[in-house]
């Protein structure tokens, strides 16, 4: 009666705790308002954590270093990797046999045993007696191998060390493709830099000017024609100015995200002399051989093959037959027993013959998919030398616009300088050196926007190729040595990939003797851009 009445408070109990453990999993815990508040400063804090400060104007290859040592989904890549090589050092573990020790205790309520029947007679010939005590404890050692499961481990180790590899093609075109955003942002952003100051002064001078002609168009000092059309020629310059303005102050911005830059932290960009862009003349058959051997999705595609193969594989290994060894040592406190402590060696090959009708499907879904997988292949290769062609001509288009940009230039600043010319010894002339004024700096807004759409097409080409242009290690590096490795890789895929003809001499800006905007220099770095 006791035992019973135990018994049932003890499933009262374990009852009563299963029911409360599966209310308390069933139920939804939604974060509090303070551990949100919590993590968002947390999140806040680690984005902008350990970045080294801004001590000097940034170069184009320092953007890019800061944008690759801090990016976000750069480092995302880097973790990725590391995850899929302790993966790699997981699997390798199970190739090893299995050495599985285990202790336990039994008990039962009555005791074991059993008495000997006559098989003709069915007479009883012993009483019943019992070679087992109702408590005792196991103790086993056992060392269990197979060749199945050692086969199935091979093969995912394979696949493993594949992944690894398909991470890091995954991580090499993040690379490229912030250094691209770094290239297109970068230059448009020291446009912005150069000519913002300039812009501010000239919208004064076009504001006094709109007076001026209106104030003279009134008093009949100029045609109402020609003051109507100097009016209207301000007013689209004033315009086409606004416009590259703002577009070129968003660069900025851009930028400063680039390179994880905390908010509200001011930075400058190195105004150097200009780089040459490379010229167009590029051998496309070269240039499309290199994107098939360094694109990250051709090569990522390529490690997947294999990685399909590995599953045909295991299935494969699946249809031999196996064979397992076992050795284990064995300790039972039986006290009855006349050998408590034993050794054991167990062999056991074992086959299903039924394996063999699998065989030939086998052999037709691995032929399949090998064909699957090079048609993929090759349907993205298609893709990659349509990008390397479509990358040559938006560059060589870009080339020709970047000309005609300088060009006319050129021209507008040589109309200026006779404008100029002209108002010092006629007032009359003092409203067409305004309008030459402005024609000349959306000149030279125009001519940064074509320059950085160059560099944007220089960049698209590099992209399309695949190339890499950084160190292997990123972490290890500060900001100036990264720097410096970018840009001597850089300049060494350009020697050995693009350089079809000697080095061009450096473009300069045309300069204007009596102008104060001429006096600053073209961008020299909107030559680097990648695709």
């Amino acid at each position: 009666m006791k035992r019973s009445c135990r018994r049932s408070i003890l499933l009262a109990i374990a009852s009563t705790l299963l029911g409360t453990a599966c209310t308390t999993v069933t139920t939804p815990q939604p974060f509090t308002a303070e551990q949100i508040r919590q993590r968002a400063a947390e999140d806040r804090r680690d984005i902008y954590n350990g970045q080294e400060p801004v001590a000097h104007p940034i170069t184009f290859y320092e953007a890019a270093a800061r944008a690759l040592k801090y990016n976000l989904d750069y480092r995302l890549k880097l973790m990725e990797s590391s995850l899929a090589r302790n993966l790699v050092d997981v699997t390798q573990h199970e190739m090893l046999p299995r050495l599985v020790a285990g202790a336990g205790y039994t008990w039962r309520s009555n005791d074991s045993g059993g008495t000997s029947v006559g098989i003709e007679d069915g007479q009883v010939s012993l009483r019943p007696s019992t070679s087992e005590q109702r408590y005792h404890r196991l103790a086993d050692l056992n060392l269990t191998w197979s060749t199945l499961d050692f086969l199935v481990a091979y093969e995912r180790t394979q696949q493993k060390a594949d992944q690894v590899l398909m991470a890091e093609e995954r991580r090499r075109k993040v690379i490229q493709n912030v250094l691209q955003d770094v290239r297109n942002a970068y230059w448009r952003a020291l446009g912005a830099q150069r000519l913002i100051g300039n812009v501010d002064g000239l919208l004064a001078k076009v504001n006094d000017g709109l007076k001026n002609a209106q104030e003279a168009e009134e008093k009949g000092y100029l045609p109402r024609a020609q003051a109507l059309a100097y009016q209207r020629a301000l007013l689209d310059a004033v315009s086409l100015l606004s416009t590259r303005r703002q577009d070129l102050e968003l660069a900025r911005a851009e930028l400063a995200a680039l390179m994880s830059l905390p908010p509200g932290v001011k930075f400058e960009l190195a105004d150097g002399p200009e780089l040459v862009m490379p010229r167009d003349r590029f051998d496309v058959g070269a240039l499309e051989q290199a994107a098939l051997e360094n694109r990250p999705e051709v090569m990522e595609e390529w490690y997947r093959k294999r990685v399909s193969e590995n599953d045909i594989k295991i299935a494969k290994a699946e249809l031999w037959p196996n064979l397992s060894v076992d050795l284990g040592g064995h300790y039972d406190s039986n006290d009855l027993l006349y050998n408590n402590v034993w050794g054991a060696v167990g062999v056991r090959v074992s086959y299903n013959l039924f394996n063999l009708i699998k065989k030939p499907a086998l052999d037709a879904a691995q032929d399949a998919q090998n064909k699957v997988s090079d048609m993929r292949r090759l349907s993205l290769s298609m893709a990659v030398l349509t990008q390397v062609r479509v990358a040559v001509q938006r560059y060589h288009l870009a080339r020709e616009q970047l000309d005609f940009a300088e060009r006319s230039m050129r021209v507008d600043g040589r109309m200026r300088d006779f404008a100029e010319a002209s108002a010092r010894v006629s007032a009359d002339s003092k409203l067409e050196f305004l309008r030459a004024d402005a024609r000349w700096l959306l000149a030279q807004y125009q001519r940064y926007a074509a320059y950085s759409e160059a560099q944007a097409a220089w960049g698209r080409l590099y992209n399309s190729i695949g190339l890499d242009v950084m160190p292997e290690q990123i972490a290890t590096h500060d900001v100036e040595t990264l720097a410096a490795g970018i840009e001597r890789t850089l300049q060494g895929w350009e020697q050995q990939t693009f350089q079809t003809q000697p080095p061009q001499p450096p473009i300069q800006a045309p300069e204007s003797p009596v102008s104060r905007i001429s006096q600053m220099s073209l961008p020299a770095q909107l030559i680097s851009d990648r695709p």
